[in-house]
Parts: structure tokens; C-alpha cells; sequence
């Protein structure tokens, strides 16, 4: 146990800048509060102790806004940034080092009992305010863009953004954006871009067609003048 929290205390050094001491951690980061809790859960779940998990989660949830089923399956490195507002369904499957921030939601879209949350591969990057919904799998290496809505399988190495979302990068397909924020492509705001620069295009041709009406015209010539 001692082992499990002294990595994720090293992961959250390695993620967070704002971390400054082990104390500040242990006392002030909800996201490695709720993995404390998690643990103890999942191992009663798992040896069905049903209730108990389900309590245990409960508590967790009302001390860190963060609200993890005792059956989800989380792999080592995890690491939920702010951590509040997050739901993790009993189904869903986190694979080793994956990153999370406030608001994201591994959800289910259907009643029927079996396998019915995400699976998250390894070493991926979930923005805040996501959204993950389905049996689907989440590929290795990806980045799920902030608010972000994903129904569909994303392969590896991809990043995925926008409602619905939708793959802009993809291994061996480079999408290079100016209008990305902190490295995620931003197709909504480069299509913007491209739309002002047209307008600008018109109105500085407009303007050079207002400027040639306006120019009055040469007189004509007269007999005298010839």
C-alpha cells in the first residue's frame, strides 16, 4: 500500500507543477484522496463485500467530489487533476498512466447489465469537462480534448475533439493548427480563421472598387483643346 501511494505521489510531482511538497499532497490533492479510497473499495468489491465497496465510495465521493464505482478496474499512474465533478462507471477500464482532469465522465449508454463504460488505454490524456460514453476503447497514446464528446472507438496515438468527437490527428497524419490550445488541435477555430481571412480578402477588394468609383472621371476633349 505504502509502495502504490509513494508512486502516486512521484506521479504527481511529475504532472503537476503546482505540487511543491509530499505534504501539501497528502493533505490538499482530492484526486489522490479518491485513489486511497478506490483501492480499499475495488478489493472489497472484488471479494464481494458488495455493500461496503458501494459505502465506501460513497464517502469518498461526498470528502473529494469525485465519484469512482468500487468495480471500475484502474491501472497504476493514474493521476485526476482538480478532480472534481468526475464519474467513473463500474464497468469502465483505465489502463497504466493515464492523465484526467475536473469534469470528465466515463459513462455507459445502456440499461442492460454487462460490460457497458469505456475502456481507456494506456497513457492517455482526458481533458476536463469530457465526456466517454459506451463499451468503446479509448487506443493508446490518445488525447481527448476538453468537452469533448466521444461514442465511437479512437485509435491509438490519435487526439479527439468537438460534439461529437471526431479524430484530427492520427499517427503518421500530422495536423499542425496555429489556433490549438496547450497542443490540441482546434478545427472549429481554424475554420473561423479561414472564414475571417476570406472576409478580409473581400472587403480589401471591395474597398479598392469603392476607391475607383469614387476617382472622378477626365473630362472630355474639346475641338479648341484638340
Amino acid at each position: 500500500m505504502f509502495e502504490r501511494m509513494r508512486k502516486d505521489i512521484k506521479v504527481i510531482f511529475e504532472r503537476d507543477p503546482a505540487a511543491r511538497s509530499v505534504v501539501e499532497i497528502l493533505f490538499c490533492y482530492p484526486g489522490f484522496h479518491v485513489m486511497r479510497f478506490h483501492h480499499v473499495a475495488h478489493w472489497l468489491w472484488t471479494h464481494e463485500f458488495r455493500f461496503l465497496a458501494r459505502f465506501l465510495s460513497h464517502i469518498s465521493r461526498s470528502l473529494t467530489g469525485i465519484e469512482i464505482h468500487p468495480g471500475a478496474t484502474i491501472g497504476e499512474g493514474f493521476f485526476i487533476d482538480h478532480g472534481m465533478g468526475v464519474v467513473i462507471g463500474e464497468t469502465a477500464e483505465i489502463g497504466k498512466n493515464v492523465t484526467m482532469y475536473h469534469g470528465v465522465t466515463l459513462g455507459g449508454t445502456s440499461w442492460k447489465k454487462g460490460k457497458r463504460h469505456p475502456t481507456i488505454g494506456e497513457n492517455v490524456i482526458i481533458g476536463a469537462n469530457a465526456a466517454i460514453l459506451g463499451a468503446i476503447r479509448v487506443g493508446e497514446n490518445s488525447k481527448i480534448g476538453s468537452g469533448s464528446v466521444v461514442n465511437r472507438e479512437v485509435p491509438p496515438n490519435s487526439t479527439v475533439v468537438g460534439i461529437p468527437g471526431r479524430v484530427v490527428f492520427r499517427e503518421g497524419n500530422v495536423y499542425n493548427d496555429p489556433t490549438g490550445i496547450a497542443g490540441t488541435p482546434d478545427p472549429e477555430g481554424k475554420a473561423i480563421q479561414c472564414l475571417t481571412e476570406q472576409v478580409m480578402s473581400l472587403e480589401r477588394r471591395l474597398e479598392e472598387f469603392e476607391k475607383r468609383l469614387s476617382k472622378p472621371e477626365d473630362p472630355p476633349k474639346t475641338e479648341s483643346a484638340r
